[in-house]
């Protein structure tokens, strides 16, 4: 287990090193950001100052080996809109975001996993049919479309919900909903197959020869030996949640998260912010997806037993 840990770790690491590299260059290719940051009201020296203040009067490579040295020293740089630590910036966006991946995350556990536990048992049922067919309705509409409408319908028309903002319970609800539907679908989905393999398995008839309640021999004996596909599937939405969702919904509602943060960047060019901004988000996703691995070997020693 430990090597198998290992392994996994120089992954991750090699991971970040081609997501810091790939960034860094990508970010070049929208243009300068001179244009955006420095206005029209500077003189030719302070123009020359600002650019060599924020090291952009280097060669590409040398920016490059400089942005290096400074994440490898935990320095990300200044932002050039706020004249401030990129880190701060971004540190003041990591609780909101994580409380609507929260919040969306708890939304689709308590639902998906009883309609897919009931989709297996009542397969044969107009239950089984009717959970599938809103998963599948849930996993082909995008997240945005979702968002989308209940701005116009919830908002716009009825007036029940706000939509800009996390100030209180109320904001949560629309974004919850709009980040979690995809996920819902699919987790749903998977938790049925999951499902459906193991009702079939010996150790389930031989549990209910035993004479326990049918309860215990589902929940017990069949979801939990369903989880370990359920749980490398959650890892997986997870990562591509925090990756994706968060900056769709985010942007829809104005949420103050690392989604928006990442938009309004992009916008403005704003290099450091933005860079700084999806390594954080690329951090949570390599970390969330090695986390995924060792749960998933962890729980089947098959799987760590065949990459040694």
């Amino acid at each position: 287990m430990t090597l198998y840990i290992l392994r996994t770790l120089i992954k991750m690491v090699v991971t970040l090193f081609a997501i810091i590299t790939l960034v860094f260059f990508a970010t070049r290719l929208s243009g300068s950001p001179l244009d955006t940051f420095l206005g029209d009201g500077l003189t030719s020296e302070d123009r020359e100052m600002m650019i060599s203040y924020f090291g952009l009067d280097g060669s590409i490579w040398e920016q490059y080996l400089h942005y290096l040295k400074g994440v490898l020293e935990g320095n990300f740089g200044l932002s050039f809109m706020e004249r401030r630590p990129v880190s701060e910036i971004v540190a003041e966006r990591v609780g909101p975001s994580l409380q609507l991946l929260a919040a969306a995350l708890a939304l689709t556990l308590v639902i998906s996993l009883p309609f897919g536990v009931l989709a297996a048992l009542f397969r044969d049922k107009w239950i089984g049919s009717a959970i599938m067919s809103l998963a599948f309705v849930g996993y082909a509409v995008p997240n945005f479309i979702i968002a989308t409408f209940m701005v116009l319908l919830l908002s716009f028309k009825w007036n029940l919900l706000p939509v800009v903002g996390n100030g209180t319970w109320a904001h949560f609800i629309m974004p919850t909903i709009a980040m979690s539907g995809v996920l819902i679908a699919a987790l749903t989905r998977f938790t049925r197959n999951a499902m459906l393999d193991v009702l079939g398995q010996d150790f389930m008839r031989t549990a209910r020869a035993k004479g326990l309640p049918e309860g215990v021999v589902v929940l017990k004996h069949g979801l939990r030996n369903a989880s370990i596909t359920v749980l490398s599937v959650l890892g997986l939405q997870i990562a591509g949640m925090a990756a994706a969702g968060n900056v769709v919904v985010e942007s829809i509602f104005s949420w103050p998260g690392i989604g928006e943060l990442l938009v309004s960047s992009a916008i403005t060019r704003d290099y450091p912010v933005l860079q700084f901004g999806v390594i954080t988000v690329a951090l949570a996703v390599v970390v969330i997806n090695a986390l995924t691995d060792i749960a998933y070997a962890y729980a089947d020693p098959r799987i760590r037993l065949g990459k040694m």
